[in-house]
């Protein structure tokens, strides 16, 4: 979970970097590259597509970083830059494919899309696994919702700016991912029961 001394280093980070403090960045740029990555894959779908959105995304990040006036808005700021990095990639990506949808279902898990300090229980791993498998089959925007929640830990005003879409929105994308997964919990282990 993202606490308050988490929050206290990443904002101190960012106004390091912001005067120039090299291993403040160099920790910064390490501390959220994978989040960063794992949100690019969860819109995308695609392994290599996402890490060159996310590098990209760096790019305009650290072009940027100096005029980041609060060091709080930080993470809700740089992962709208990775948002619309993926959306640009997604309409080119649909001009290539003649109106095909770009965001296809990936059955292979990605490396980086794990859940950060997961308990060693295997009970745990087990539902955490049908939790994330879950995740993958709902709506682009749903997912994304619930994984900037639950796995980024944004609030729900972060999470509107980064979908740049209003509160009352992502609140109805987290109730209705929720029920699905929920939904498609509980028929699994039904059919597991059964």
């Amino acid at each position: 979970m993202h606490n308050d001394k988490e929050r206290l280093l990443d904002d101190y980070l960012v106004t390091a970097a912001r005067i120039g403090d090299r291993r403040a960045l160099d920790h910064l740029v390490a501390r959220w590259s994978p989040r960063f990555l794992r949100h690019a894959y969860r819109l995308l779908g695609d392994e290599s597509m996402a890490q060159d959105m996310a590098q990209e995304a760096w790019e305009q990040i650290l072009r940027g970083l100096a005029r980041l006036e609060d060091a709080r808005a930080f993470p809700a700021w740089a992962y709208r830059i990775v948002t619309r990095r993926c959306a640009r990639a997604i309409r080119q990506l649909e001009k290539h494919r003649n109106g095909q949808k770009a965001l296809a279902a990936d059955p292979t898990p990605l490396a980086c899309d794990t859940v950060d300090n997961e308990p060693a229980d295997s009970a745990h791993r087990a539902d955490m696994a049908l939790v994330l498998a879950a995740l993958k089959t709902l709506p682009g925007p749903q997912r994304a919702a619930l994984a900037l929640f639950y796995m980024e830990d944004l609030s729900i005003s972060e999470i509107a700016i980064v979908l740049e879409i209003p509160v009352g929105t992502v609140k109805t994308r987290l109730m209705h991912g929720r029920l699905k997964i929920r939904d498609i919990v509980k028929g699994t282990g039904d059919d597991q029961i059964g």
